[in-house]
Parts: structure tokens; C-alpha cells; sequence
């Protein structure tokens, strides 16, 4: 047992010690300009860039650089030239639907690396943001609703639910007839929620109501047909420019991406 414990113990010190002495000794030879691989197998060489990537996508998921962390990426990187190889040697990479997944692969890397580059190079004044984020407010509005509502399939059926409001019946009990799943063990309560959150009927319909009315008509929607109600509202407290600004500068990017994505789209030649 204490061999054992002791042969494991001299194998990790080993790994950590290894992937110390790589990391040390890849620093000082990429300042003298050499370029010593991570590891050579079977006289193939493997990037001491790959290993750089791989440890960079495990820092962003929360991941120390560690020695150990350094030892488990070459020892990937490693196991993964053998299999490769071993895969080629093999004519794997022959097979069409291996070489259709190979593009496949390279075409998502490389659609990945130009749109990154396109939305870093893009800037925007403090002008645009600003008139950004007040476009925003302006859709949020000044107000946030707590709502009700009762979800049908046609409007015969909400007609009905109205009329047995009309005669006394509770909102809640006519509530679990809905098709609502989320809502209709509760009632039919939606919470609250400002008007932006809702598909432009339903809002307009409930922007319309005071305070513990119901709609007389049912509302239409892609969903189906609504019976709502408004059981409170209260002034919507929207976050300061500061607090959102770096949010409404990725919502900018990500429009701008897509922007470009269709024009490009709009220009090439497909037959």
C-alpha cells in the first residue's frame, strides 16, 4: 500500500514538475525565438500554440493555470496525436463523411475567428449608445404591470370565460382551463413585467386596463386567444446608462454581425 501511495505521489510530483519545467522553459526559448513543441511523437511535432489554446478555453471557464492544469493539456494534446495517426494509418480521413465533418469543423473555426474579428473591429460613440439605451426605455415604458391571463384556443372559449366573469366566477378557478402550462396553477399569474415583455396585443390590451379590470373582449395572439386581467402596476425602476451600457454595446455588436451576415448574403452568387 505505501509503495503504491508512493509510486503516485513521485507521479504526480513528476507531471507537476514536467509541466512546470515546459511552461518555464517555452517561456525563455519563445523570448530567444525558438520553438520548442509541446511534444514530439512519432517524430511529429505538436505546437506549443495548441497547448496555448487549449489552456486559454479553460482559463475562461474558470480554470487556474496550474502545473497540473499545464501536465493534463499535453498529455491531451498527446493522446491526441496518437489517435490521429493511428486514425489516418487506418484511412479513416477517407471516408466522405469524415472528410464532410472535417470541413464542416473547419468552416465553423474559421466563420468563428472572421466574425469575432469583424465585431471587435466595430465602435461605437458614446452618442450611439446612449441614443441606444433611451431607445430601449422608450419600448421598456414607464411601467411595470402584474397581470393575469387566460390562454384558449379560440375565441368562442374566451368570450365564454368573460361571461362567467361577468356573473361572478373567479378569475383564478376559470384560470385552470388554460393553455398555459407556467401560469395556470397559479391562477393565471404572470408576475410582474413591463410591457416590452409581451407580444404587441397582449400589451396594447394591457396597457388599456385599470387596476383589477379584465378585458371585456378576448385579445388574439400567435398563441391563441386571451382573457387578461391587470391586478397592479407600479413605476418601472429602469438601470442607470452606467449599469447596461457594456449589455447594449453587445446587443449593438450582435445586430451589427447579423447586419453584416445578410448583406453578405444579399451580394453572393448562389444558383
Amino acid at each position: 500500500m505505501k509503495r503504491a501511495l508512493l509510486t503516485a505521489s513521485l507521479f504526480a510530483f513528476s507531471a507537476a514538475f514536467a509541466a512546470t519545467s515546459f511552461a518555464q522553459t517555452a517561456a525563455k526559448e519563445a523570448t530567444a525565438g525558438v520553438a520548442r513543441p509541446v511534444a514530439t511523437v512519432n517524430g511529429k511535432a505538436i505546437p506549443v500554440s495548441r497547448a496555448d489554446l487549449l489552456i486559454a478555453g479553460q482559463i475562461a471557464q474558470g480554470q487556474a493555470n496550474t502545473p497540473e492544469l499545464q501536465a493534463a493539456v499535453r498529455e491531451e494534446l498527446v493522446r491526441r496525436e496518437i489517435l490521429s495517426q493511428e486514425a489516418t494509418k487506418k484511412g479513416v480521413g477517407k471516408k466522405v463523411e469524415v472528410q464532410n465533418q472535417l470541413e464542416l469543423a473547419r468552416q465553423g473555426v474559421l466563420i468563428g475567428a472572421y466574425l469575432n474579428d469583424f465585431a471587435a473591429a466595430l465602435k461605437f460613440s458614446d452618442a450611439d449608445v446612449k441614443k441606444e439605451y433611451e431607445t430601449i426605455r422608450a419600448t421598456l415604458g414607464e411601467k411595470e404591470y402584474k397581470a393575469r391571463h387566460i390562454l384558449v384556443d379560440n375565441e368562442t372559449d374566451a368570450m365564454s370565460i368573460i361571461d362567467k366573469l361577468k356573473k361572478g366566477e373567479k378569475f383564478d378557478d376559470l384560470a385552470k382551463v388554460s393553455k398555459d402550462p407556467g401560469s395556470k396553477e397559479r391562477g393565471g399569474d404572470l408576475g410582474w413585467a413591463n410591457k416590452a415583455t409581451y407580444v404587441p396585443s397582449f400589451s396594447d390590451a394591457l396597457v388599456k386596463l385599470e387596476k383589477g379590470k379584465y378585458t371585456q373582449a378576448p385579445v388574439q395572439s400567435n398563441f391563441g386567444w386571451h382573457v387578461i386581467q391587470l391586478d397592479d402596476m407600479r413605476e418601472l425602476n429602469a438601470p442607470a446608462f452606467d449599469e447596461v451600457k457594456p449589455q447594449i454595446i453587445q446587443g449593438m455588436r450582435q445586430r451589427a454581425v447579423e447586419k453584416h451576415i445578410l448583406e453578405l448574403r444579399g451580394k453572393a452568387k448562389v444558383e
